[in-house]
């Protein structure tokens, strides 16, 4: 009873100070709001007794779409990346949205963990860590749900990484050290300063062991105690790999003898707008291999890629046998993808920085738990959708700033992709849109459209735009990318350019 004058509630035997209880249930309530995703799931759980899903994410680094065996490419040894296009299902035609930076994981890797478009994400990168700490981030929310959450490997967000997880290990930079002997070669007499397995080199070898084997023995940890732990796990196991300095065991290496290395049928010696693109000597990545490119100098470092790739799948294996020991594996969803693409040697390119399918286009694949084995789904795609899927199998609802999409329903309900084309950019110098036939690229400092069927010219090898009978098509693709730059915000005035 409530006494007159006296403020206490009496309940049975127990009496309560109200000023006290109202502190305490504005203690209660805000616990709630801070955890009340947690609070909810919680009481989902008990309701349907549905249980979340452990979440494993694998990222390879610099990784083209074109580099899984299993996928139609013979030249590459990629047993346990067969392991998931076997298990699971492989979006073949996944794309990375563009950068505004030369290092193109930054905007990726931000995209990803922002869960926004390129443009979204640019304006929120320099407030990463802002971003995290008021909860607008990929591991907060999965945080949040009652995921525990484990890190280790290449990070290259401003957000901070120890921060952002439960556990973190070796959380590296955007590339390991580089040597100035891995610039520029082989040289045109065929001489090489550099070998890809001698660790007096540094870069992956720094500390002693390799960073694609300190990967694989962190996540050997992490399953082990998340096998302990009784709440679901999401583990981000970031590879360097396959990002130059290009380097593994001997052993890999071997596997792939230079004269059975294929030069691509798109090899060019130089691309003719190389510089007005921003893919000139200047740039960094493109400086690897001598100027102009012989067929030689891109099998040398098709070699060194394979092999590294060759070597982060081992421990890829490593990876998947580790979950297979925790008894966690029927409730584990599995993703594998990259952050984009790269050329190696393709239309006289080695970087990423370009708009063609070999740069921008990357594998991933899904696993999940009693899903069909063996499946393509070849619809159009972001790699960063693989966000919002996530927090779809944690029960968390999509933020309203998020602007990337679940892959569940192609997965369950094999609906269409929600992208009617692809958008791509980086700087201020290259445009692009994608459809299921065709890619129209825009190079504004060039004043060039460059237009592809991708369908029957799949290594874009046969610019269009010029053909008289191309005009109506080259117009229309034009109209629908400036139209898609709006959507994105989108400042660069590609006007001057229009057919």
């Amino acid at each position: 009873m409530i006494r007159s004058g006296i403020s206490t509630l009496s309940l049975g035997f127990v009496q309560f100070n109200l000023p006290t209880l109202r502190t305490a249930f504005a203690t209660i309530l805000a616990l709630v709001s801070v955890a009340g995703t947690r609070v909810a799931f919680a009481q989902d759980d008990s309701d349907d007794g549905d249980q979340r899903p452990n979440i494993v994410f694998i990222f390879a680094d610099d990784q083209c779409f074109e580099t899984i065996g299993g996928l139609n490419n013979p030249e590459v040894e990629t047993p346990n990346l067969d392991r998931l296009v076997r298990r699971g299902t492989t979006f073949t035609h996944a794309y990375n949205m563009g950068s505004w930076s030369g290092a193109v994981c930054v905007a990726s890797r931000t995209m990803l963990n922002s869960g926004r478009f390129v443009w979204s994400a640019n304006s929120i990168y320099d407030r990463s860590e802002r971003e995290r700490t008021e909860g607008r981030w990929w591991s907060e929310y999965l945080k949040s749900a009652g995921y525990r959450t484990y890190m280790t490997g290449k990070w290259h967000c401003k957000a901070n990484a120890e921060r952002s997880f439960d556990v973190a290990r070796d959380i590296r930079p955007g590339m390991p050290k580089d040597n100035k002997a891995g610039y520029n070669r082989p040289l045109p007499d065929g001489s090489d300063p550099w070998s890809p397995s001698d660790p007096k080199f540094g870069g992956y070898w720094q500390g002693g062991t390799h960073w694609s084997e300190v990967v694989a023995n962190h996540a050997d940890e992490f399953l082990e105690d998340a096998s302990q732990n009784p709440d679901p796990f999401f583990m981000y196991l970031a590879f360097n790999a396959p990002h130059d300095p290009r380097q593994s065991p001997q052993e890999y290496v071997d596997k792939y003898p230079v004269d059975d290395i294929a030069v691509p049928e798109n090899f060019l010696s130089n691309y003719p707008y190389a510089d007005a693109i921003g893919c000139g000597p200047g740039l960094r990545d493109e400086r690897l291999a001598p100027f102009p490119r012989t067929p030689e100098a891109v099998k040398v470092h098709r070699q060194e890629y394979y092999a590294i790739i060759t070597h982060m799948d081992v421990m890829i294996g490593r990876i998947l046998d580790a979950i297979e020991k925790t008894g966690k594996a029927d409730n584990t969803w599995i993703f594998f993808t990259a952050d984009h693409g790269l050329a190696v040697g393709q239309h006289g390119l080695i970087g990423k920085q370009n708009l063609y399918d070999h740069s921008v286009r990357v594998p991933l694949m899904v696993v999940r738990p009693g899903g069909q084995p063996g499946r393509q789904i070849d619809h159009p795609v972001y790699l960063q959708d693989i966000m919002p899927t996530t927090l779809q199998l944690a029960k968390v609802d999509k933020p309203d700033h998020v602007d990337f999409h679940s892959l569940i329903p192609m997965l369950d309900q094999s609906a269409q992709s929600p992208y009617e084309s692809i958008y791509g950019a980086y700087l201020d110098k290259q445009r692009s849109i994608r459809t299921d036939q065709y890619k129209l690229i825009a190079y504004p400092d060039a004043g060039v459209l460059r237009l592809y069927d991708v369908q029957a010219d799949p290594k874009e090898m046969h610019d269009l735009a010029d053909d008289p009978q191309s005009k109506p098509l080259v117009k229309q693709l034009f109209a629908e990318l400036q139209q898609l730059q709006s959507s994105l915000d989108d400042h660069l005035d590609l006007t001057p350019l229009a057919p």
